[in-house]
Order: C-alpha cells, then structure tokens, then sequence
C-alpha cells in the first residue's frame, strides 16, 4: 500500500477539564473515501476542527503527503490542501455562483473586479463537480440544496484541495438529491481526491465508502473495511455495547380512535385529508419534501390554518389552538428544535415542564427546585445527558436536545404524539433510544403517535401502519407487513409499484 496521504497518531485536545480527544488515529489514502462514524460527543466535530486549523492539538502528529501538518488558522489548513466543508454551508446566499466561488481572491483589472475572468474561473469550477451548465451570474439563493453543497465543494476543489471533509453533507437534500451527490464524490475520488464522509446515514456510508474509523469518547476504537462490516458491528463500537434489537416493538393491539381527521385542509396543504390513529399504534407518514406532511401536523395542532374538514380528539371536535390541544393532552415535536422545539437558553427543567407549570405553581409563584425535581425523572427516564436540570438546553448535543423536547410531551402526559421528524440529525446511538422511548410510551403504555420521517427504514422499523402523503392528499395507511422500501418510493413519487 502507498504511503497515507493524511496520517493522524495519538491526537489529543482539551477544553479546560473536558478531554475532547483522548488518542484519535487515522490514515487516509489518496483517492478513498473514508468513513469518520461515532455519536454525538464523540470528538468528530473537534477533529474536524483540529485538521481545519480552528483548533490546535494539545498532542499527536498530524502529517499531509508525509510533511508535518500543523495548520495554525483555517487560511492555512487550505493554502496545505484540507477543506473542511461543515453541515452549515460557508456561502453568501445573496451573491452570485462565481462571487461565492471567488470570494476572497477575486481576479481583478485594475481597481474592479474582472467579470469575465470570474466567470470563466467559475465555469472550470463547476465543471469539476459536473454542473458546468449552471450560469455563473445566477444568485446562490435560488439554487437546490444541493446545488449549493455542490457549490461549495467546487470552490474547496478550486483552492486544490487535496482532502475534502465532508460533516453531514446530505442532512438538507431531499432524498433524490442524495444519490446524484454520491456519484459525484465517487468522481472525485476516482481522480485522486481523497474523502472524509462524516454521516449518521448507515445507508450512505456503506454505498459510498471503502473504509471506515469510529470514535468513541474522544478515541478511534475501531477501523477497518466497510464491505466486512454491518451496521450492528459499527453501532455496536459506536456505544460501547451490545445492540440486540435497533427498533424495539413489543407486542400491541390498538384500541379505541383516538385522532380522527375527516377531509381536513389548511391553507395551501394539506388537501381533504383523512385519517384514524388508534391508541397502541404508530402511524407513519411517508412523503417527499414538500408533499404536505408537516404541514398535515401544524394544522392538527393548530399552529397552521384549518380551513376545511375537522379534527377530532377522542371524538371531541372544536379545539382550534395549540393551548386547546395541550388541554386535549395532544402535543407536537417539532422538526426545528432549535427555531420552534426549544427555549436554548433555558433551563432543562423549564424546557420539559413548560406546559405542565400551571399545576406546579403555588399560590402563583414557581418554585426552582420543585421544577428541578420533577424534571429530573423525565431526563433520566429518556437518558439525556447533562449536568443538572438547570444547565441550558443549548449547551447539550443535538440528540440530547432532541430527547428534552420529547420529555417534554412525555411530562405533558400527551395521548397523541405528532412526531415531525423526531430522529433527525442525531446519531444512532441516540436514536435507538428515542425509538425504545417511543415504543415503550405507546405500546407499552397505550398512547398514540403519529410520525413523519424522511427516512424510511425509520418509518418501516417503528411503523405500524404507513400512509403515503403526495400533493397533500393522504393514501389509505397500509400495515408496515405490506410495505417496503421501494413500494413507499413507488407510492411517494406517483409511479406504479415495481
């Protein structure tokens, strides 16, 4: 085998008493694709930062093309040949394709910058990532998501760059944009770029990359081939013990109708949709962005329009409000925990009871530590990690964030979930707990939920019905029995099952 072109030995980095990094080794050879797998916390984000030059290593060595690689800013992590393109694209959204892929060095004719020259540069650009045909002058703003991860890599690539590190690069496409993407990296890789692919996607990882390293507190425990691994070996070294089963469904016989929808219709979406949620159950909703399945949710909850057909509670019509369906013990996830989901400077404990504080109240005065403690049992009970009930939400990880706002339903007592997404972002390990708490609060405690995800192996693993949302119309929900992966691709796109 040639020599690595990126070799990493016994990184370490600390922050203050937290050890962020406690021994990271990695080899990259030119030309592969590299897994980078582990939870939330585990030191990716850090050693993203370390080999981008944001951080500097307490300990270890890094070596590119086998010279010492210590970049001191991320200007020289570059100019060295590392580009670390994160989860929140660096782009100017209200500037043009080729102002975005110049900036910082455009090319320049006398005091102005030279158009042509800059546009040509853009074009060669794009080219290298297969979409030359996209006009320089056009504003990034109204490019696809993937349009614009396409954009940035070209630029990274146009500053040569030898490594490209790739932190979740797929979380905002739609899922047709996500294969065409792959194929690109695959280009790429083919002519000697090599890949970093940091994803919680299994499925990506095993179609897109060769090897792969996990991290585990701080640490690489584990590399090796992906072609003789499994995604039970991989979350198995993620979290550092045996996973039996990743969507746990104990036995349920669904019961009474506790939600009814009968033509219901918002403002734009959804459009005459019906449906029955029975207690006991998990009804998913599978769509493609913008099919009208979170809007389906708003509008059960009231946060949207109804402006046709009614929703009914335990066969109670009339409650309009978000306030009325808290009253009716009906409670929403939000996919956007951190713009609708959470107060992130908040407390843990304020985030959970929020609702539940009217019957905490004494004399109409709340009390921290009788907040505190009954917060305490519903963290724990979802496993979120944190120091106490009173550390902000904002400071946690993405998959502990997610587990406050689901105790918080829990602490409500809700009867019916509405789940937008409720796995989205985080890491396995995380999700196999949220689907174990799920499981337990509604088969194993008689509530109902109704859940919209994107990713269907989620949705065929916890499931107990499937209904198909196109064009904000709900198809009849079908047992999950009867139901795979490209049937509900079938279904979803409008096209004849295969």
């Amino acid at each position: 085998m040639s020599p690595p072109r990126l070799a990493i030995a016994g990184v370490h980095k600390r922050f203050g008493p937290t050890l962020a990094l406690a021994g990271v080794d990695l080899q990259l050879q030119a030309g592969e694709i590299h897994a980078l797998i582990g939870e939330n916390g585990a030191g990716k984000s850090t050693l993203l930062r370390v080999l981008g030059g944001i951080h500097a290593p307490d300990a270890g060595t890094m070596a590119l093309d086998g010279a010492a690689f210590a970049p001191h800013d991320p200007a020289a992590a570059r100019a060295a040949g590392i580009a670390v393109i994160h989860q929140e694209l660096a782009l100017a959204p209200h500037l043009s394709i080729a102002a975005n892929l110049c900036l910082g060095r455009e090319p320049r004719r006398g005091p102005f910058v030279d158009g042509a020259a800059e546009a040509r540069y853009a074009r060669a650009a794009l080219a290298r990532v297969g979409r030359a045909e996209l006009p320089p002058d056009r504003r990034l703003s109204t490019l696809s998501p993937a349009d614009r991860q396409l954009v940035e890599i070209a630029r990274a690539l146009a500053m040569d760059a030898r490594v490209l590190v790739l932190d979740e690069p797929t979380s905002s496409l739609a899922s047709a944009d996500v294969a065409p993407l792959l194929q690109r990296l695959r280009e790429l890789a083919a002519g000697g770029t090599t890949i970093v692919y940091v994803s919680h996607v299994f499925e990506e990882l095993f179609a897109i990359a060769g090897r792969y390293t996990v991290l585990r507190d701080g640490a690489s425990v584990a590399t090796g081939s992906m072609a003789a691994a499994t995604p039970t070996t991989l979350l198995q070294a993620m979290v550092g013990r045996p996973i039996e089963n990743l969507y746990p469904r104990r036995p349920s016989q669904p019961g009474e109708v506790v939600l009814e929808l009968d033509g219901l219709g918002g403002e734009r979406l959804p459009r005459a949709a019906s449906l029955q949620l029975r207690r006991g159950e998990v009804l998913g909703l599978a769509g493609l962005v913008g099919a009208g399945r979170t809007e389906l949710l708003r509008a059960v909850f009231g946060l949207d329009a109804v402006r046709t057909g009614t929703v009914r509670v335990l066969g109670i019509d009339g409650a309009q409000s978000p306030r009325e369906r808290w009253a009716q013990r009906v409670g929403l996830l939000s996919e956007d925990r951190k713009g609708e989901g959470l107060l992130l400077a908040r407390s843990l404990s304020m985030n959970t009871l929020l609702p539940s504080f009217p019957s905490l109240a004494t004399a109409g005065l709340l009390h921290p530590r009788a907040v505190d403690a009954a917060s305490a049992p519903w963290l724990q009970r979802l496993g979120v990690r944190c120091r106490s009930p009173r550390q902000a939400a904002g400071e946690l990880s993405g998959g502990n964030q997610q587990k406050v706002a689901l105790a918080r339903l829990f602490a409500a007592d809700c009867c019916v979930l509405l789940l937008d997404e409720p796995t989205r972002g985080i890491d396995v390990g995380a999700k196999t707990e949220i689907y174990a708490a799920i499981d337990q609060r509604v088969r194993g405690e008689g509530k109902a939920a109704l859940l919209v995800s994107s990713y269907l192996p989620e949705l065929l693993g916890l499931c107990d019905r499937i209904a198909v949302v196109r064009d904000g119309i709900v198809q009849p929900a079908r047992p999950v029995a009867e139901l795979d992966q490209p049937t509900l691709l079938a279904a979803m796109s409008g096209l004849p099952a295969a």
